[in-house]
């Protein structure tokens, strides 16, 4: 898997809402992407374990975590966003994977202005251990109506992914376990979390979404990366799970990633050079500066493309033996890239979070198409191509002339995968 830097990043979210939900681990995916958005450094342990803070790396604290009573109750709220010219992310803290509160989350979503282009969500530990005994058949209960119920709230322009529950340890001491209750979970969880993850990932995939097996990522990794409390984790893992979060994100919009080194040192043994909270010694390749954002209905908002290649000129065909048969030099491919321009920006307001602009219209495809001529005899050279480590930034291919898709973005195989979500068989249920 390829190691996304910070520009990469930047281009790979540029002019995207970003919805993160969950407890205190997807917080912590939360605050990586938005220390990876602005600097290629890693979390501090003290970010990672900061709750309800006011501000996070030039983020803010909307509602809920210090700016009420903090406490480690199933009513706990927090809800944090990071916003700049160019990219928007907010979190919502999660206790139920399905309840009234999720509801007005949806609700909130859905009547704003524009609808977000991406949403990550995992909800499992609390629902596991804080809500009696009925806990294991009401969350089944509960992830049948949330996908349900995301199917007819999320426009098919939203990419939906779902996180597994992350491995725990044997000895399980986190705060939002009451302490009576730590030995029962010490003994279960572990199993519980394999199982619940197999019940959320078939119907989520039963709905259409997609799932990002985590739990199968980290699966050998507690004893170096899972902190003492059996829960949480460290910073190079949650690097390690932003890398490979970016890299489905950029395999589902068909966004061709920059041909780099493997991110695998994240997990084996952390970052070579640098350290948590400081900076690297080497720094990313140089990007173009950005164009201005298209203007409202022009286009889909898409990463920049990297600069034009040389074209070079078709040398004369040499004297063919057969002078009767003339000879069509090959088609030249060009390397595709696509343009765009605007001056929109998002622009914060104190009184609403309904102020998101996203993306538009899929725009008009460059059509193109391959002639070839079969001769005997010899054929003029072809110039030479620029090579796949010469490639510094996210390239997205467009122009296959048979394929038309609905979404901003083209795969760099074939067309963009089909939308597999159907509508649920049975109504909905009330959250339980």
């Amino acid at each position: 898997m390829v190691h996304l830097w910070t520009a990469d990043v930047q281009q790979l979210l540029h002019n995207k809402f970003v919805v993160i939900l969950g407890d205190s681990v997807q917080r912590a995916v939360y605050k990586d992407l938005v220390l990876l958005l602005q600097k290629n450094d890693l979390l501090t342990l003290s970010q990672l374990k900061a709750k309800g803070e006011h501000s996070f790396e030039q983020d803010r604290l909307v509602s809920g975590g210090q700016q009420g009573r903090m406490h480690n109750g199933i009513q706990y709220r927090e809800v944090r966003q990071f916003c700049s010219d160019h990219h928007l992310v907010r979190f919502y803290f999660l206790t139920r994977v399905y309840s009234d509160y999720l509801e007005d989350i949806l609700e909130e979503l859905q009547s704003g202005e524009h609808a977000p282009d991406l949403v990550i969500m995992n909800s499992c530990l609390w629902d596991l251990t804080r809500y009696g005994e009925d806990s294991w058949p009401s969350y089944l209960r509960n992830l049948e109506s949330l996908f349900g119920r995301l199917h007819h709230v999320l426009p098919e322009s939203c990419l939906f992914v779902w996180n597994t529950a992350m491995p725990v340890g044997d000895n399980i001491t986190s705060g939002f376990i009451p302490p009576e209750l730590r030995a029962t979970a010490s003994l279960h969880l572990k199993i519980q979390v394999i199982e619940a993850n197999f019940y959320s990932s078939a119907e989520a995939q039963k709905q259409g979404f997609d799932v990002l097996d985590l739990h199968f990522h980290f699966r050998r990794h507690t004893e170096k990366h899972l902190q003492p409390d059996g829960v949480h984790w460290n910073e190079c893992a949650h690097r390690h799970l932003s890398q490979l979060l970016l890299a489905h994100v950029a395999d589902a919009w068909g966004v061709e990633l920059p041909q780099r080194n493997s991110v695998s040192k994240w997990i084996k043994g952390g970052p070579a050079r640098g350290r948590a909270g400081g900076r690297w010694d080497r720094q990313p390749q140089a990007f173009p500066p950005p164009r201005p954002l298209p203007l409202r209905g022009r286009g889909p908002l898409l990463p920049l493309p990297a600069p034009h290649s040389v074209r070079f000129p078709v040398p004369p065909p040499p004297p063919h033996p057969f002078p009767s048969r003339q000879v069509m030099p090959p088609f030249v491919p060009y390397r595709q890239d696509a343009c765009f321009s605007s001056d929109h920006h998002f622009q914060e307001d104190p009184f609403s979070l309904n102020h998101f602009h996203s993306g538009a219209s899929p725009s008009t495809q460059t059509e193109f198409a391959f002639e070839a001529d079969f001769v005997f005899g010899p054929q003029p050279p072809m110039p030479p191509l620029p090579l796949p480590s010469q490639q510094c930034a996210p390239v997205v291919h467009r122009g296959f002339p048979r394929y038309h898709p609905r979404g901003p973005y083209m795969p760099r195989r074939g067309p963009p995968r089909p939308s597999r979500r159907r509508a649920p068989a049975h109504p909905e249920p009330k959250p339980q």
